[in-house]
Parts: C-alpha cells; structure tokens; sequence
C-alpha cells in the first residue's frame, strides 16, 4: 500500500515562511501530516528512516520558530533531515530521494539555500555552525547558527573540540543535543520542562546576566564561589555541568514530542539578547516515534528498503550469494575460535560491519567505541602494543577521518593493527560522501602498510586469515558492499604469500591486471577480447602494496599493453604500477600502459552497476580501452587478425 495520506495543513506549506503562518494550535496536526507525508514517501523509496521519524516535531518547531533560511539550520549526518526537506520546497522530490538523479540522501548545498552545510559523516554540526556565527558576529549580522546533533554523534572528539570553541559565537550558537538513543537524559516530564522553560526565559537570563557582571566585580575567590554555586544548583535540577563547562548554557531536558514544550522554550532561546554565551537545548526525542514498526525494531529501521506502509513488510529480494560483509564476520570468527589474542573494533557499526555477529560468539573482545575512528584506530594500537590482534573493522569513508592516526600511531610504530574496511568502492544510493574511493591511495603511500583488495568472497576468507596471521606491522584488506560473486566458500582461509598475486588466465597480446572486486568484469572483457582476437591474460594482483614485481614484470615483458583496473582514485594501483615501469625502464620501449579507475571527481549518488559504468569499469569499458589503446600501427585488432 503505497497511497499518498490526506494532509490538509501540509498541502498549505511549500517553505518555512508559511509554516510561520499556521496557529501554534495547528502545529500538533501538522506535525502528525508531515510524520505520515514522510512515512509515505520511503515506502516507496527507501532510505532513512527512525531518525528522521524522531524529529518531526522538533523540525517543525525550529522552521516554525527561528526565521530559516537566515537563521542557519545545520543537521548532523543527515539522516534526520527527511522532514526537514519536506518542509524545505523538497517535498513533491521526495520520491526521487535516493535515486539517480534524484534528491541526496543528506543536506547538500547546491539542493537548497536551506541546506548552508553538507552533511555524511557526522559530528560536524556545531563547528560549521560556530564558523557561521562567528561570521555573523563578525559582520554584526543578528542570524543564528542552530546545529542539531545526534543519532550518536555526540561521541564523536569532535564535537567537544567544537563545544570547546564554542564561547567565540557567543549567543549567535544554538545545539540542539537531539538525544534519541544516548539514554543519558533523566525521565522526562512536566517538571523539566517548567525548568527548562524558567531557566531559558528572559527574565531569568537578564537577572543571570546581571549577577554575572556583579559577580565578575567580586574579589576573585568570593566570585568563584558563588559562580559554581550556581552552577552546581542548576545542574543538579538539569544534568547540564559538563555543557556549562565546556561554555554552553544548558537548557533541558525536554521532551522532542512536546509541542507545548518545544515551542516555548526554542522562542525563549531564539530571544536571548542577554545571554552572552550559547545556548544547548537537551531535547530527548525516539526514534521511529509515531511509526508502529520502527519502536521495537530500532536498528532494522535505521534505514529500509521499500515497505508497505500497513504491514511494515519490506521488499528486499533474496539474496544470491551471501555479502562480503557476512563473509567477513565468519571469517573472523573462524579465526578468533583459534586465536584468543584476536579482537574486534567498530565505531558504531557493529551490524553495518558484521561485528554484531561476532559480538554475539565473542562479547568480552568486541569493542563499540562510538562514533568515534580516530579513537579506535589507537585504541587498536594500544592494544597491539601489548599482543593483541585487533581488527579495526570501520567503513573506507570513515577511516578517512582517522588518517592522522593511522600514520602516527600505527605505521610510524609499525604496529600490527588490522584495519578491515568495509564498503570500499562505489556504495550507490549514499553518494559521494559515503563511497570508498580513497582508501587504495591514502593507504598505500605509507611506509609499513600492507593492502590486500579481495577480487571475490573466497580470497577475502584467505585475506583474513593472512591479516590474522601476519604480526609484522599494520595489515588492511579492503572489500565492497553487497553479494558476493557466487565463488565457492573454503571451508578455512588459507594464509597467502605478502605481496603475490595471481594470474586467473593466460594469454599473450594484452594483459588485464586487475586489484579487487573488478575481477568479474575483467574476465568477461577478457572474453570479448579473445572473441576478437586478441589473446588476453588476467591477472589478480591482491596486493596493492608490497606490490608484485616480478608479476608486474612478466606482464609487462610478455605483452604489447598492460591495462590495470581498480575501483579507487587516482594515485592509488594504477600509479603504483606506472611508478615501477618507470623506474625499471620498461616503460622505455614499446609496452603500453593504461590505468583504470574512477573519475577525478565526487560521483553524485545511483545504482551501483551504472556508476560503475559511467566510470569505464565494466566489461564494456575495459574492452573500449584497449581497442582504443591499439588503434595504432601493429598493435591494431585488425592487423593482430591478419597475421
């Protein structure tokens, strides 16, 4: 059932400003129109979806109270801005979230002037937002800057470097902690609200403001006192020392559902002129809220597939063959039943990574550290340090943000972590923010580091087993998302040789050295090559660091053009082949060399197998490449034919 609702308030409100027009006694039905509007459209779609569930209310109440898009509304990681860009002149778009040349799945700049900041990875928020209202002040502009922050992000280092430098916005900053799966709040109700409500109010901060100043007269010991008296009072009712401390006046919490409390305090805040430092606003919200399938399932409903709105049912086909993640997360089990020492890492992605199953078999060596890659990646050099093998199992795009600790604390020290990252290549659906396109590159530059790329889901069992194994320095095997090939399973992963790889087929005129998953693909080039006769070796390099000299050599030394593909930037397999030719001259004669990889660019978000294509990294395109490659002289199809 996928049969748009009847929203009478919503079908009045193409932006913010009209939502300004509605009664403060409509907010409640129109909030329920919006819930019902955006439930509606990721059936029919997928996408996210407890998250943004969450928000309805505390969305519609922030476009209701501050003047958007002046006021900046920045939303952390993106998932929570479905109703958001509902509410935003997206509406009618919303079917196209998603899809290829439809709506991002995130905030994006270039969508909406109401999306001032792009969002994917999280925990950005409050140092965008205190960028912007710093720049307010600065310009002696009146706008705010409101970050939302949550789902998790508040774990993240980065959002208390920002609440750190947050006294610089002064009362141009507002966070909004959205807390929907943190259970730090205390039960919520009448009482909090009424404090929430007092402490934000005008009379109360002039009268705050007022003692501040006197206070500030004081002789200096006599002012600390009753400066953290008031303090310790105020966050004794409210919890909000440690905001406080770190400069941010605390006010909460609330309940995220609460229409009577939500508005009030927001308009309270919104007012502060008095207030000179910025204001965090405690709003505890549930994910899934006001949806009857997504409260007992919260982590299956984080984001969905199509559904039927009656039933919850999603339409998710059969899998072929099982993922590489799964494969992953037996693989490792498999291995830590024969090695205690063997411990796992995620930041929070436990069923994203395949750790939720090996929590479950291993829960005292599983480790959830939060939304936080820089801490997990020395958190596992700390326990390398002391003879443990631990598994940093974190996403290609989100390692990215622990890149200075990977170089620092683990290949500087050379030691044996095992970085396990997921979701290398094009993602699809989640676009540029999330596809894995870098790792190859920012990893294989740096001194100590081995990279394995597995080309299928058997040589990724034995690619575990060797990381497992090998406690010679830090160790990365890189794979994608989705199914496997369909290869048969080992029954154990076999330990290969560091830095050899493998040739799949044989031939004579061209040779296809492929690292990764892009190995199907060159056997069905290699195939059409052959039709046309040109006799083509495949071969499987598995390392993209130690690289395979000697492979690389005979490939080179036996055929007219070598072709290397992989599915990451530039500076990554390709330019580590190209740099060896070079420096051993074989590039000085005939041989041709091309390299294949994805475009110098972000490619915008779609279906896997047409990205890909748009890329040249199919069949298609590898065999475009050579025949282009031989158009010349001697090295023609047609000449190759003739003779």
């Amino acid at each position: 059932m996928t049969s748009r609702p009847e929203t009478p308030l919503l079908d009045k409100i193409t932006k913010p400003a009209d939502l300004r027009k509605l009664e403060k006694s409509e907010l409640r039905q129109f909030a329920d129109e919006l819930r019902q509007d955006m439930i509606s459209a990721v059936s029919v779609t997928g996408g996210h979806f407890g998250a943004g569930l969450g928000v309805v209310e505390l969305t519609t109440a922030l476009h209701y109270v501050f003047n958007t898009p002046e006021d900046r509304l920045i939303w952390d990681v993106g998932h929570q801005a479905y109703p958001h860009k509902i509410l935003t002149g997206r509406r009618e778009q919303m079917r196209t979230i998603r899809q290829p040349k439809g709506l991002s799945p995130f905030t994006k700049r270039k969508e909406s002037d109401f999306d001032p900041f792009g969002a994917g990875h999280s925990s950005t928020s409050i140092s965008a937002a205190v960028g912007m209202a710093v720049a307010n002040k600065m310009d002696g502009k009146p706008g705010k800057a409101i970050a939302v922050i949550g789902d998790g992000s508040i774990s993240a280092g980065m959002a208390y470097e920002a609440m750190n430098n947050a006294r610089e916005a002064g009362n141009r900053l507002v966070v909004i902690l959205n807390d929907n799966d943190m259970s730090i709040a205390p039960a919520v109700g009448a009482m909090s609200a009424y404090l929430a409500r007092v402490h934000s109010s005008k009379s109360f901060l002039s009268v705050r403001n007022w003692m501040k100043k006197l206070v500030d007269k004081l002789p200096r010991t006599l002012g600390d006192y009753f400066r953290r008296s008031e303090e310790y009072a105020r966050g004794i009712a409210t919890g909000g020392t440690l905001f406080d401390e770190l400069g941010l006046y605390y006010v909460g919490p609330i309940d995220g559902h609460n229409m009577d409390h939500l508005i009030p305090i927001l308009e309270n805040v919104r007012d502060a002129e008095d207030q000179e430092s910025p204001i965090l606003v405690h709003v505890v919200t549930e994910k899934g809220h006001g949806h009857p399938f997504a409260d007992p399932h919260q982590e299956k409903y984080h984001a969905v597939a199509k559904f039927d709105v009656v039933t919850g049912e999603q339409q998710k086909s059969a899998p072929k063959s099982p993922t590489y993640t799964n494969v992953y997360a037996e693989a490792l089990i498999q291995a830590a039943e024969k090695d205690d020492k063997i411990v796992a890492i995620t930041a929070a992605m436990p069923s994203g990574t395949g750790l939720d199953k090996f929590g479950k078999a291993f829960p005292e060596r599983t480790f959830d550290v939060g939304i936080a890659e820089q801490h997990a990646v020395t958190f596992a050099a700390g326990l390398a340090c002391e003879g443990y093998k631990p598994f940093a199992t974190i996403y290609s795009t989100f390692l990215q943000r622990a890149y200075d600790q990977v170089v620092h604390d683990v290949c500087v020290q050379n030691l044996p972590v095992r970085f396990a990252i997921d979701r290398a290549g094009l993602v699809g659906a989640d676009g540029p923010t999330h596809a894995g396109s870098f790792d190859i590159t920012y990893l294989a530059s740096l001194p100590n580091m081995v990279v394995m790329a597995a080309a299928d889901e058997a040589d990724l069992k034995h690619m575990i087993a060797t990381a497992a194994a090998y406690d010679d320095g830090p160790i990365a095997v890189r794979y994608p998302r989705g199914e496997g090939m369909g290869v048969e399973l080992p029954k154990e992963g076999e330990k290969l040789e560091i830095g050899k790889g493998r040739i799949m087929r044989k031939g004579t005129k061209v040779a296809l050295l492929s690292l990764g998953a892009r190995m199907a693909e060159a056997l069905k080039a290699a195939d059409e090559l052959e039709s046309r006769g040109l006799s083509t070796t495949v071969a499987d390099a598995r390392f993209a660091k130690p690289l395979d000299t000697g492979l690389v050599n005979d490939l080179a030394l036996g055929h007219d053009l070598v072709v290397t593909i992989e599915e990451g930037s530039i500076g990554g397999f390709g330019s580590h082949v190209s740099d060896h030719l070079c420096e051993t001259g074989l590039m000085d004669g005939p041989l041709r060399l091309r390299t294949m990889k994805l475009p110098d660019e972000f490619q915008e978000h779609g279906k896997p197998d047409e990205m890909y294509a748009d890329a040249g990294l199919t069949a298609d395109g590898i065999v475009e490449t050579v025949l282009k490659a031989l158009q010349r002289n001697d090295l023609s199809p047609a000449a190759d034919e003739s003779a």
